[in-house]
């Protein structure tokens, strides 16, 4: 399934992609009209039984995609987390992920606007993939990590270079309003297949500037899960976002940070293309 949340005529609900269309599933269970509420309820089985045989309801045109899962408890972000953009930022190599948090109301969806602040003129791209959980837990073994998850989607984790660099921690630089792209989709994991087999791209006004392989990642997905649960429960509706490649606007020579009108886009296999217009504010 393909799974997303909007706003149409000014209500928000959340429906699957089927025909270049969107079957409505707000309320298909009732009092079900989140995606996190249908996994707390473990109800994408029998969501995907209810929706399987309907017509779509209506077009993309006709809502606001909204951030895949508007309202997670928790957003855990990995930073460092492919060789080569270790290598780039010459940090060096860690036993450890590197771990930082963004704030679900930073979040925006598909085709919504990235505002580059008038703080800074340091903004730059963060192509990314994005672990939806979708059974919580604490203390989750790698060998189990996978059956945690629900799916996965595209994530832009724009960031605020200077405002990153104030101190050693990262969190102002990654929490400005309308900064963190997550989108379009949620593909669930039955769909997917292994992760490891998909690409990441992240292209700038259409220039490729991020290219690598999901295999690439230093501390895979379970290794992921099995970390961050040790130290916190996951529950449904929680957001891992794995960590970008090498190629981001700072570390180039010039830095290419984007501007007023760019169209940042991600793209990765099976999950489809986030697209995200910039605006100055």
């Amino acid at each position: 399934m393909r799974l997303l949340s909007f706003v149409r005529n000014g209500e928000t609900g959340f429906g699957m992609e089927k025909d270049k269309g969107i079957v409505n599933l707000t309320d298909v269970v009732d009092g079900v009209w989140t995606i996190k509420r249908a996994l707390e309820l473990d109800l994408l089985v029998s969501i995907n039984d209810l929706a399987k045989d309907r017509d779509p309801d209506f077009s993309w045109s006709d809502i606001v995609p909204l951030p895949v899962i508007p309202d997670p408890g928790k957003i855990i972000c990995i930073g460092l987390n492919y060789a080569n953009h270790v290598a780039e930022t010459k940090r060096s190599d860690s036993k450890y992920p590197t771990i930082f948090t963004r704030f679900a109301d930073s979040q925006i969806g598909h085709n919504g606007i990235i505002y580059k602040p008038e703080a800074s003129n340091a903004l730059d791209y963060e192509g990314e993939m994005a672990i939806i959980i979708g059974k919580g837990g604490r203390k989750i073994t790698k060998k189990a990590a996978m059956g945690h998850i629900a799916g996965y989607a595209c994530y832009n984790d724009a960031t605020v270079r200077d405002w990153q660099r104030h101190t050693s921690q990262f969190t102002p630089g990654k929490n400005y309003p309308s900064t963190g792209g997550f989108g379009p989709f949620m593909v669930t994991t039955d769909e997917v297949g292994d992760y490891k087999k998909l690409n990441i791209q992240t292209r700038l006004n259409g220039n490729v500037m991020q290219d690598a392989k999901l295999s690439q990642l230093i501390f895979p997905v379970p290794d992921l899960i099995n970390y961050i649960s040790s130290f916190s429960p996951l529950s449904p509706g929680d957001v891992i976002v794995s960590g970008t490649p090498g190629g981001v606007g700072d570390r180039r020579e010039p830095p290419v940070y984007m501007k007023d009108g760019d169209l940042i886009e991600v793209e990765i296999t099976k999950l489809g293309i986030l697209k995200n217009r910039v605006l100055a504010e």
